[in-house]
Formats: C-alpha cells, structure tokens, sequence
C-alpha cells in the first residue's frame, strides 16, 4: 500500500456522511472512495450474518480499488462485522463505538440517554463499554426506529422526525438525562433537530471527530499519511440512487470549491 492510495469509508447510506466530513477537514491531503449501501439500507433492521455479508462484499470492493484503510462508518455494521472483517482484511480498519464513555464520565445527574439502532444495543463493543465506564451510570437506552429512512429521505428537519424525535427523547428529559449519546450516524445529521427537543439543555455527544482522530493517529502509526501537499480526491458510489448523497453533501460545511470536485457513481455491490 502506498501513502497515496485512498481511505475507504463505507456505511449503509449518507449516515457516514458525517465522518467522512471530520475526516476532510481534519486531513484534507488524504483521497477517498465512499461506498453507500442504499439499496440494503437500513441495516438495523437486518440479521447479524446478513451484514456481516454485506460488510465484507464492500470491504473487498474497497480493497479492490486499493484502498489503504477501512472506516467503517456505521455503528450497527461495527456492532455485526468489525470482529470478522479484522479477522479477514489486510489493511487497517476503524469502527464505530458510542460514546458512552465521556457521556458517563462527564454527567453529573448520573443519568445518560442513548440513541442508537437495535442491532448497535446489542454489539460486544456496547456491552464492554456500558460494563466498563458506565457501572455508576442509569442508561436509558432507546431504539431509533424509522430514523435512518428519514434521514436517508433528507427529511432531517420534517415533522415526521420532529414526531419520532419527540417520541424517543422527552421521557429520556423527563428522566433527567444530561448526556445524549448519538449511536448511529445517521442521527448526527438530525442534531438541529434535537436541540429544538433539548433547548440546548442536554449535551449531545459526536463521536465523528474522535473517529477522525483515530483516522489520522492509524495512517501515521503505519506510515501512510499521504504528505503530497495536494488537495484529497473523492469518489462516492451508491447502491441506490446518488442523489441522496449529493443533497447530503451540498448541505455539508465544507469548501464550495471542494463540493465541485467531488464524482458520484451507481454502483450495486
């Protein structure tokens, strides 16, 4: 693998998006192929063995295309396949993983909301992080059914996520949460959303930008920050339509000029 090969970044949909984004910004010298799986979104909904499968068809796509490095980009595809896909790739990979740590290290009602898919409550690395930060912490955990398909919609600010938002997160307030874990990022994009619910009241916690730091320190640990001083080139592909990624993206805060270099293609896996 050369310095100069892309990060592969890949998620269910636009969820990993929102890394992909802090991954940019944080090093812009560094190409990329992104690879959202629409046509079998969402994965919450899926068994275990069936997005392990898909993980590891993308996965070899990716290495395929010479990628340097896998960024798993979604918390219920970490939660299902991170175990297997280290088991089998050749290249680094990186995961996702709530972030249930600071959010319990850092409350100080002792309560902590955790928003996230049904398959992402049950993954290994949840568990262990609850079990080992968590133990003097009250977790109301509270499964985001229907919010990725919005999402996915570009209905991020609709009254229908107004709806379910309001629906999954008031009791959480009414408990007395003041962490609010984001387990999926899909749900990033809806942060606007959920400070209406919160009044700002609440912390709500992105795990993107630690992904990105974790990113970085990998490329720089295996000597494969690419140092060529050239603004990064990006490819996305899409199992359904692109267009999804492009409305996502052109409402992203990164440079306009940037957002006019990027090349979108079809492409079912």
């Amino acid at each position: 693998m050369q310095p100069s090969n892309p990060v592969g970044v890949f998620d269910s949909g636009v969820g990993g998006l929102s890394v992909w984004c802090e991954m940019v910004k944080l090093l812009p010298h560094e190409h990329s192929i992104y690879y959202a799986d629409s046509a079998f979104c969402p994965y919450g909904v899926k068994k275990p063995e069936e997005i392990i499968a898909r993980c590891e068809r993308i996965s070899n796509f990716l290495l395929s295309e010479n990628c340097k490095m896998i960024v798993v980009a979604c918390n219920t595809a970490t939660a299902a396949a991170i175990d297997h896909l280290r088991a089998t790739c050749t290249v680094p990979l990186v995961g996702m993983e709530p972030a249930v740590k600071p959010a319990a290290l850092h409350s100080s009602s002792g309560i902590v909301g955790v928003l996230a898919t049904r398959s992402t409550f049950k993954g290994r690395l949840y568990h262990e992080t609850s079990e080992r930060f968590a133990a003097n912490v009250q977790i109301i955990e509270q499964a985001g059914d229907g919010l990725v398909e919005l999402v996915e919609a570009g209905k991020t600010d609709s009254e229908e996520v107004m709806a379910l938002l309001k629906k999954y997160i008031e009791p959480m307030l009414e408990a007395g949460i003041d962490h609010l874990v984001l387990g999926c990022t899909h749900y990033l994009f809806l942060i606007p959303a959920i400070q209406k619910i919160t009044a700002h009241q609440v912390k709500i916690l992105n795990s993107a930008p630690a992904v990105a730091k974790r990113i970085q320190f990998l490329l720089n640990e295996n000597n494969m920050l690419n140092t060529s001083g050239a603004t990064g080139r990006h490819l996305f592909f899409s199992g359904g339509m692109v267009s999804a990624l492009e409305m996502m993206i052109q409402n992203m805060n990164i440079t306009p000029a940037l957002k006019q270099q990027l090349i979108y293609k079809n492409y079912l896996i």
